[in-house]
């Protein structure tokens, strides 16, 4: 049975005093929540990771870093390792984020080295994918997430394909207060099965966890997270919240 997983992407947000207390509130939350067996996944900026991880250490979380560069070293002024991320335990990294997309221009070859590195480390990619309001409208969307995977993803063996944890974030969705309906997730993240399946077998793409990102909420998780295909969510504003965030843990 695939893992079902609420992960929260905390970008460039909170100051060392509140993600302190924010990582505090959810953790006291957790420890008294029935998850039904969803894996709760924090990631905060890089800064607060140590501390992220050593409360995670005796509390019902996981964490993940937002980004990381694709070598264990090396003159990188300003980067972060996935050797680093390792010492740190840290068990997941956000990749190819629509953010890191188009802010940083990451192309399909470099975020194919960061998942390349990620698992060389033991470290579970979550990949992002998902087309903007343009493609959508220009009924592109199902290609671009197909090239999105096709360019990055697929060239990994089955066995490494496995440790990878999909994302569809539509980007038109992402911050606006726009959520795809249930009928749009579900159809994207049955599209996404169909392609693994092609690619690699039956077995892996049923076991493959395809969360959904973008202005999901307490509101509408629920509705969401009961999508056949919908195995949880990569959660943005609303992970800075501790109760609306352990309102959408809870939602499966």
């Amino acid at each position: 049975m695939r893992k079902q997983i609420v992960a929260g992407n905390w970008k460039m947000n909170k100051t060392f005093s509140e993600a302190e207390i924010l990582i505090t509130e959810i953790a006291d939350a957790l420890d008294e929540a029935d998850l039904k067996n969803a894996e709760v996944v924090l990631c905060p900026p890089a800064l607060y990771l140590e501390m992220t991880t050593d409360v995670a250490f005796e509390s019902n979380f996981k964490v993940g870093a937002q980004n990381i560069y694709p070598e264990d070293s090396g003159a990188f002024t300003g980067e972060i390792s996935p050797l680093m991320l390792k010492e740190l335990n840290v068990s997941y990294c956000i990749v190819g984020h629509s953010e890191r997309r188009k802010y940083f221009n990451e192309s399909h070859e470099f975020l194919k080295r960061k998942v390349d590195s990620l698992l060389k480390n033991n470290i579970s990619p979550i990949f992002c994918c998902g087309e903007v309001l343009p493609e959508r409208e220009a009924n592109r969307h199902f290609d671009v997430v197909k090239n999105q995977l096709e360019e990055s993803l697929f060239h990994l063996p089955e066995e490494e394909f496995m440790k990878i944890v999909v994302a569809y974030e539509p980007v038109w969705a992402i911050g606006t207060g726009v959520t795809a309906s249930k009928e749009q997730a579900q159809e994207m993240h049955s599209f996404i099965r169909g392609l693994i399946s092609s690619k690699y077998d039956t077995t892996t793409a049923d076991e493959t966890t395809i969360l959904y990102g973008g202005s999901c909420n307490g509101k509408n998780a629920a509705e969401l997270f009961s999508q056949p295909d919908v195995d949880g969510g990569l959660i943005g504003g609303a992970s800075l919240k501790a109760e609306e965030f352990l309102q959408i843990a809870t939602s499966f």
